[in-house]
């Protein structure tokens, strides 16, 4: 993290770099999620969860509102790969390398419909889950606030790059519970498997 400046404005610019690629995902009329910017040609990345079984609206941060395409999808692993009829779009930077535990971590998403919320936190341990296939999914917990809203949204690390896809709160009490984020590196090899996009196909 560069530190030239106090620390609020640091923060101040990482959020201003991120936003840009945070979108509102409308699966239905009463309920929404986060999604992000996955590349600048309309991909948008969110978890499967919040696209469910409507066709979503993808909402831009200028309030452009697109009907999507489902490209891809996969319950078991929760994650869900949308497209616009949109360009030039700010894609986010996946992180090269895993975080550290004990990192500062940053989730962006749409918390108890509050557009465009970011909370702090930090990683708290790098797990793997098993997923219904066996298969074995790597998760970023850290002890960052989420909420409904939360999910399919970014966290980023202090340089504004994505080290997961928020998913879900482990523990009822919200003062004790902790987040679960799909690690980004699983999410780019997934996708990057995709050689063309096939309706309804598991990423």
């Amino acid at each position: 993290m560069n530190f030239n400046g106090t620390f609020t404005q640091v923060i101040g610019d990482l959020v201003e770099q991120v936003m840009p690629s945070l979108v509102i995902v409308r699966g239905h009329r009463y309920g929404a999620g986060a999604g992000i910017v996955w590349d600048s040609n309309g991909l948008i990345l969110t978890n499967n969860h919040v696209v469910g079984r409507h066709t979503p609206v993808v909402i831009l941060q200028n309030d452009g509102e697109y009907e999507s395409r489902l490209i891809a999808r996969d319950p078991d692993v929760d994650l869900a790969l949308l497209s616009i009829e949109a360009a030039g779009l700010t894609p986010l930077k996946p992180a090269p390398v895993s975080p550290r535990v004990g990192e500062m971590v940053f989730a962006f998403g749409h918390p108890w419909g509050q557009r465009n919320t970011v909370t702090r936190g930090i990683v708290s341990a790098l797990v793997s889950a098993q997923n219904r296939r066996g298969d074995k999914l790597p998760i970023v917990r850290s002890d960052t606030p989420l909420a409904p809203g939360n999910s399919g949204g970014p966290l980023v690390n202090a340089k504004g790059e994505v080290v997961g896809i928020n998913a879900m709160i482990v523990g009822g009490d919200q003062s004790v519970s902790i987040a679960a984020s799909v690690a980004t590196d699983f999410v780019r090899k997934a996708i990057s498997k995709r050689a063309e996009p096939v309706p309804n196909d598991v990423i």
